[in-house]
């Protein structure tokens, strides 16, 4: 279910955190979902139980996750789909604009692109 990419640039805590707002956005996990513990998820990826605790901190602390002592971490009931999604997109188009300034685009041309593109949708 959770996965990793040990070529990615982007920091497997990162790409952890990504993976389950991802599949939150996708309806995969539900609200109350059980996810693994740390020391399983990191048994099975291969990586430090650190990193996995790391990336559950992160999303505790934004409140996508909550714990429950003796239990297990849980999805928050704050982070429904609709807002899921919402942050995917975001992360998306974060990453289309810094590959954009890696090919040599300026931000004003970034900027004439995205609003072509967003008045293209309100058609």
């Amino acid at each position: 279910m959770l996965t990793v990419n040990f070529q990615s640039r982007t920091p497997v805590y990162q790409q952890l955190y990504d993976d389950v707002v991802r599949l939150v956005s996708m309806g995969v996990l539900k609200s109350h979902t059980k996810l693994p513990p740390v020391r399983t998820l990191a048994a099975e990826l291969g990586i430090n139980p650190n990193t996995v605790s790391k990336a559950y901190k992160m999303l505790e602390s934004d409140g996508y996750i909550y714990s429950t002592v003796g239990r297990g971490s849980f999805i928050s009931e704050q982070l429904g789909q609709k807002e899921a999604a919402k942050i995917q997109v975001k992360q998306d188009l974060e990453k289309a604009v810094k590959n954009a300034y890696k090919h040599g685009f300026v931000k004003d041309e970034v900027m004439v692109m995205v609003q072509q593109i967003y008045e293209e949708a309100e058609k």
